[in-house]
């Protein structure tokens, strides 16, 4: 069997990456950006520092804002229409995974007219064409969008969310600039980058996990756990790991999947609407409990890149612990909650078949039937 590896042609990284923008867009012959945005980053003057370098290189461009934080339907079919009325011929995604995830949808869909049913772009559509070439600037050091083949839409008619994973949807352009990212709130970094960790740790335990991916998961597990409480307190250092880490996480886990503690994330998300980063951080931890007898070895090196002394004087089921103490501890060193109160008794048959239809479940190390999943639920209830 050959591993497949899909990234970016061009990433820029470190602070004052963002100059580069103009730089490509010129070196591509581009002549219009649309530029998608989320309206609380227009609103604090972060998507001007981008909009700013167009102005200034006589670049011009359409901002588009109609963008939630779960992007819904809705939000890409607006965008689609918007697109095709702008004149644009590339675009600029600037925000979180949000953000990120509405601009993938309009571009394959710009370029892929056959599916503008957006359901139908759900698991592996089979699109023929690249999607709208897109530079891709994160705001936020969690999803990794900016380099992976995967977007998530919420259908809030059905209350749901769905995966679309499609090589065509790859940002050409990755800039990350930890700049950018400097003015996320506390608990907004907190939550991504457990998201961050939760990419790697699932990205390294996956069934398709192979040497090249391992390498990317463990060196972003490495940098995310000694960066993420400084990135949360707004150190400099931390910031500029995590900007870092998390794309490493993207390069690897895009190339083999993921498991169920993202199913049951993006189940959480689309009925309660729990931040991603939240939802993740809850179920990473019980998950790695479920999963720990399908690991080999995988869970002494998790711990040893987390920082844990010791861990080749340990038993198996002491660095199995280990590793899930680890990630317990720094969970809570930045403020995320163990349990959600709105989670219901009732609720638990939609949540455990929805997690179990979910595109993410099939890469977990451990199979879950519905029933497991459910279990796996009523542990984060009060």
């Amino acid at each position: 069997m050959a591993n497949r590896i899909m990234l970016n042609q061009t990433s820029y990284h470190g602070a004052g990456a963002i100059q580069e923008i103009a730089t490509e867009a010129k070196a591509h012959g581009f002549v219009k950006a649309f530029v998608c945005s989320d309206p609380d980053l227009v609103k604090f003057n972060v998507t001007s520092k981008v909009t700013d370098i167009l102005s200034a290189n006589g670049l011009d461009f359409q901002l588009y804002t109609n963008i939630k934080a779960n992007p819904t339907i809705e939000n890409v079919q607006h965008g689609v229409l918007s697109f095709k009325n702008s004149g644009a011929d590339y675009i600029i995604a600037i925000g979180g995974g949000s953000s990120m995830d509405t601009a993938k949808a309009i571009g394959i869909i710009i370029a892929n007219p056959e599916f503008e049913d957006v359901r139908s772009l759900e698991g592996t559509a089979a699109t023929t064409r690249p999607c709208v070439p897109i530079i891709a600037v994160p705001t936020t050091a969690g999803t990794a969008a900016e380099v992976t083949i995967n977007y998530v839409i919420t259908d809030v008619e059905r209350k749901r969310k769905f995966v679309c994973v499609d090589p065509h949807d790859m940002p050409i352009i990755a800039v990350v600039d930890p700049d950018m990212m400097s003015s996320m709130p506390k608990g907004l970094t907190a939550s991504t980058g457990m998201d961050a960790l939760t990419h790697a740790i699932e990205g390294y335990t996956t069934k398709a996990a192979w040497e090249m991916t391992d390498m990317f998961h463990l060196k972003a597990i490495e940098i995310i756990s000694r960066s993420l409480r400084g990135a949360v307190a707004n150190t400099k250092e931390g910031r500029e790991g995590m900007a870092l880490g998390q794309y490493i996480a993207g390069m690897g886990f895009s190339n083999v999947g993921l498991g169920i503690a993202h199913s049951m994330a993006h189940t959480l998300g689309a009925v309660y609407d729990t931040p991603h980063g939240v939802a993740c951080a809850m179920m990473l931890p019980i998950v790695m409990e479920y999963n720990q007898e399908c690991t080999g070895e995988k869970y002494r090196e998790i711990a040893r890149a987390m920082g844990v002394k010791g861990v080749d004087e340990m038993t198996q089921e002491e660095y199995r612990k280990a590793a899930i103490d680890a990630v317990k501890q720094l969970s809570e060193d930045v403020g995320i909650p163990a349990t959600l109160e709105a989670v219901k008794e009732e609720d638990l048959p939609f949540l455990a078949q929805s997690a179990f239809a979910d595109a993410c479940a099939p890469g977990n190390p451990k199979d879950a039937s519905v029933e497991d999943l459910t279990a796996l639920f009523r542990k984060i209830m009060k």
